[in-house]
């Protein structure tokens, strides 16, 4: 199967001739009638952690080259496409990275996206959030999402490769809920790896008003030295916390929710599975991601993006970046979580290798 053929979409330049000319349209849908809802923004290329499944220190090295200050978008360049995409139909943006609280400034980034009609999150590792929890909230952020692979100190630590405590990102989830901050804290389930830590996380998070969520480990990416044998699907993880803490599933909160939800019996609070390997949801997905440099992709498993940058630092007006992403999005036909059980070797049987653009570049 080739996927870059099959896959290919129109680059922004054209899609000004072969977009309709309605400026402002609320209600974009791609070719699986799919509208476009979230915009995902990675403000950085930057992490301050090495995880094994997103930035290995075998290839995020001492010498890699990270972007330059010059090709990172602006704050204003955000803000401007941001306000873009909201004309568009985007209800809710999502600051990504790398690590967004290395971006400098990122208060004055919030506080302008938050003039806008939408939902402002963020996803961080934690390790800053202790220091700049009040001034994300201040600044106007309205949810936070907390990454925490294990409690245990030595699992966390070989997960994060960089010796960061585990007591550290609980006290930035701490600081986060008291400063009014609602917290969804999400890990990343690596079989043999860290699957020892589902029931301990479980156990600690309930009762505390905070949703964990438990993700299947994805082949995002080209450096992860991902395998299937190393997930654990997402009804392994249901069946451990019901055999303790039992469980009834509850319906989505929104159409096109990537989280399955499940409540404790006993009251105790909510836990979340995103089964994006064993049970894809491209069919519902309305994502649309830009990344440090501006370039737009439609899939977290994109081979290749639309250069944005280019139109906002050409003489392209508010209308023609409105056509451009209009075009892009009509034009989009994405399902490789549906595709990847037909993408097999034919000697081996595993999923074959296919160029992906890296988790740490696009965002989560």
């Amino acid at each position: 199967m080739n996927l870059t053929a099959e896959n290919a979409e129109p680059s922004l330049d054209k899609t000004f001739s072969s977009a309709d000319s309605g400026t402002h349209d609320r209600s974009l849908i791609d070719t699986r009638k799919r509208p476009l809802r979230d915009l995902r923004i990675s403000v950085t290329d930057r992490c301050n952690f090495r995880c094994v499944y997103c930035m290995p220190k075998t290839v995020f090295g001492r010498d890699y080259p990270f972007l330059s200050r010059n090709d990172l978008l602006s704050f204003e360049e955000i803000e401007r496409i941001a306000r873009v995409f909201v004309a568009q139909g985007v209800e809710k943006i999502r600051l990504t990275g790398g690590e967004p609280l290395l971006r400098r400034g990122l208060e004055k980034l919030i506080e302008q996206l938050a003039r806008l009609p939408v939902e402002i999150t963020l996803t961080t590792n934690g390790a800053l959030l202790a220091k700049k929890a009040q001034t994300l909230k201040e600044a106007g952020l309205h949810r936070i999402t907390v990454s925490l692979d294990a409690l245990d100190d030595v699992i966390f630590k070989r997960m994060n490769d960089v010796d960061f405590a585990v007591s550290d990102v609980l006290h930035g989830i701490e600081a986060a809920a008291a400063a009014g901050l609602p917290i969804k804290i999400n890990c990343v389930v690596k079989r043999g790896t860290n699957d020892s830590q589902i029931l301990p996380l479980a156990r600690h998070f309930r009762h505390s008003d905070h949703v964990l969520r438990f993700i299947e480990y994805m082949d995002v990416g080209n450096s992860n030295g991902w395998r299937m044998a190393e997930v654990l699907p997402s009804t392994e993880v249901i069946a451990l916390i019901q055999a303790e803490f039992p469980l009834e599933a509850i319906d989505a909160r929104y159409a096109g929710e990537v989280a399955a939800r499940w409540r404790y019996l006993d009251g105790a609070g909510e836990i979340g599975v995103i089964s994006s390997v064993t049970q894809a949801f491209c069919s519902s997905c309305t994502r649309a991601r830009l990344s440090t440099e501006g370039k737009l992709y439609t899939c977290l498993f994109a081979q290749q993006g639309h250069d944005v940058r280019s139109l906002l630092r050409g003489d392209k007006n508010d209308d023609d970046l409105s056509r451009a992403i209009a075009g892009v999005w009509r034009a989009r036909s994405d399902n490789y979580s549906e595709m990847r059980s037909e993408i097999r070797t034919e000697k081996t049987g595993e999923i074959a290798k296919i160029q992906k653009i890296e988790m740490s570049y696009i965002g989560g």
